[in-house]
């Protein structure tokens, strides 16, 4: 398998030039699908331009200079997803990565101060010993009791990623949409429709414009405000 992909063929949501070169790294098997993220070599170079050449990003990664949620990663090929947090500490910056309504990756400046993480809960188990397992989309898995349900999202410090809230997939709450033709878009969750067959549930949310979209893009991000910034570069 190869360890590259053609330019042209990366996903819509990359913000990179399509014709300066033939070829771009693929992710590695991580977190996030390869059609849900970035390499973190693109990141640090074709988005925060610390650097001039991959060769310059792996040198970089090498000796520690880049954080991803609050820990050194080498791994060049890492993919970076919705809301993971990119830290520059030589410069004393932070970032986190979103989605703007054209639905491309972005980079938001977090201003400083402690720096909390969004995770949604995808799936629930229970392990060993009787205990509940959240397994998040970061990738990551937090033993937790309580009540929890698989589409809340839990606002997770960085780097131990203790949980420290957890916003509730229900009416009312206030949601950011980042896939489909909403990509983007806010609102707070009017209603969630629940269909019993193959097809997704489906969530109607009212922000600037009421509008439907299906459930598996839509992320908690608030009650009333967002925890986390919107916006801005």
């Amino acid at each position: 398998m190869s360890r590259h992909q053609k330019r042209v063929t990366v996903p819509v949501s990359w913000p990179i030039a399509r014709k300066t070169h033939a070829w771009v790294a693929k992710t590695s098997p991580g977190p996030h699908s390869s059609g849900d993220s970035m390499p973190l070599v693109m990141v640090i170079r074709d988005m925060l331009k610390l650097v001039d050449n991959a060769r310059e990003a792996k040198r970089a990664l090498y000796e520690g200079k880049v954080l991803v949620d609050g820990k050194i990663q080498k791994d060049y090929k890492l993919p970076v997803g919705i809301f993971d947090v990119i830290s520059v500490p030589s410069s004393n910056q932070q970032y986190r990565m979103l989605k703007d309504e054209k639905g491309m990756f972005y980079l938001s400046l977090i201003e400083a101060g402690d720096v909390r993480k969004l995770a949604r809960i995808e799936d629930k188990t229970i392990i060993s010993g009787k205990k509940q397992q959240l397994n998040l989309s970061d990738g990551s898995n937090k033993l937790a009791e309580g009540e929890f349900k698989v589409g809340d999202s839990l606002v997770l410090s960085l780097p131990e990623k203790n949980i420290e809230d957890r916003i509730g997939f229900e009416i009312g709450n206030l949601a950011m949409v980042v896939g489909g033709k909403h990509t983007g878009q806010t609102g707070k969750i009017k209603e969630i429709i629940t269909v019993k067959s193959s097809q997704p549930n489906r969530v109607i949310i009212s922000g600037d414009k009421e509008f439907e979209t299906i459930q598996d893009y839509v992320y908690m991000i608030g009650k009333d405000q967002p925890v986390i910034k919107l916006g801005g570069s």
